[in-house]
């Protein structure tokens, strides 16, 4: 039984690709007692009410316009949730470089809202959706998600005596998510040329599934003040390319303002804070004044002060093969359908 079965759950952001994924999850594998989907983008209620969990099929769902900016708004949908899932974010790296002031008012403004709201309402644990671009961030995104993760790991000192907790899971670009590269890439194939930035670029992966399932288990292990990082395969971009369309000559176009040839999601500086398991490694809190309890933390092996998890150094790859199965599987399929195929 999960943590988040028959609990108050809610997801901020809750309209996009990993929302809907995650409301999919729950509610197959451990239903929420409700669920609260948070998101300032009607269209995308609408479609989600409508296509994937209408209310007479799911009444325990509940779809709550509203803005992370807005801390009124944020107050009126925490009324009684238990565990927050804080997803909302400006994320085009383009977009953000453009509209910089926008970026920073939703994900260090919003932020900071989502954490006065839950510490004032009460919530028992919030887990925020942080990205291998705040790890040494050289664009506007990547900063403002490390102001983020910085926000929600000082969180934890300013509940005192109450019990919510907050940790932050940091992971790579999903795959076949809204704005990736893996639809671009099928829309252009018919032109027959498939722009890349950079010959030499490499990315991590992870998949929807897998991104949502971390965060749920990121829930049941934390203790407040962690940085989850999931340990995960890395992919060159032309072997995306060669997987989604082998027929196509790729042009080289060269890299956009705000990106890096390679992704790093634990800096040699964060080295001797980091923690390695199975699976995963555990970016321990700089300082700790909230409990005591820290036996997660000591299950882990030291990563040593050398250490860096970057995307050219990984020792998992993904060959085109292996892309190539990965891009079948995760074909759209409306969560609704395999919702009710499960029940």
């Amino acid at each position: 039984m999960s943590i988040l079965e028959d609990r108050d759950v809610l997801i901020t952001g809750g309209t996009g690709s990993f929302g809907k994924k995650c409301a999919e999850i729950l509610l197959r594998e451990c239903p929420p007692r409700r669920l609260v989907i948070f998101s300032r983008d009607e269209q995308k209620h609408v479609a989600m009410a409508r296509n994937l969990f209408p209310v007479n099929k799911f009444p325990q769902v509940r779809y709550f316009v509203g803005d992370v900016r807005d801390q009124a708004r944020l107050k009126r949908a925490m009324n009684g949730i238990d565990y927050v899932i804080h997803a909302a974010a400006m994320k085009h790296v383009d977009m953000a470089e453009y509209n910089p002031q926008e970026c920073i008012h939703t994900n260090i403004g919003g932020a900071e809202n989502v954490i006065e709201t839950c510490l004032n309402e009460g919530v028992k644990r919030v887990v925020a959706l942080s990205t291998d671009k705040a790890a040494s961030p050289v664009n506007l995104y990547g900063a403002t998600k490390l102001c983020s993760d910085k926000l929600f790991v000082a969180a934890n000192s300013l509940a005192g005596g109450c019990d919510t907790r907050f940790a932050v899971v940091r992971y790579g670009n999903v795959f076949g998510s809204n704005g990736s590269v893996v639809p671009f890439f099928m829309k252009e194939r018919a032109k027959g040329v498939l722009p890349i930035t950079d010959p030499d670029m490499t990315r991590f992966i992870i998949t929807l599934d897998q991104g949502v399932r971390f965060v749920v288990k990121a829930f049941e292990q934390m203790e407040g003040g962690e940085v989850f990082v999931p340990k995960i395969p890395s992919v060159k971009i032309t072997d995306i390319a060669k997987a989604v369309a082998p027929e196509c000559h790729l042009k080289t176009v060269g890299i956009r303002p705000g990106e890096k040839m390679h992704e790093c999601m634990i800096p040699r500086d964060e080295a001797r804070q980091s923690m390695e398991f199975d699976d995963h490694y555990v970016i321990k809190p700089t300082f700790r004044t909230w409990g005591t309890k820290n036996s997660h933390w000591d299950l882990g092996r030291p990563c040593g002060r050398e250490f860096c998890y970057a995307s050219d150094t990984n020792s998992e790859w993904l060959n085109v093969t292996q892309i190539r199965k990965l891009i079948a599987e995760c074909v759209d399929v409306p969560a609704s359908e395999q919702v009710k195929r499960a029940a």
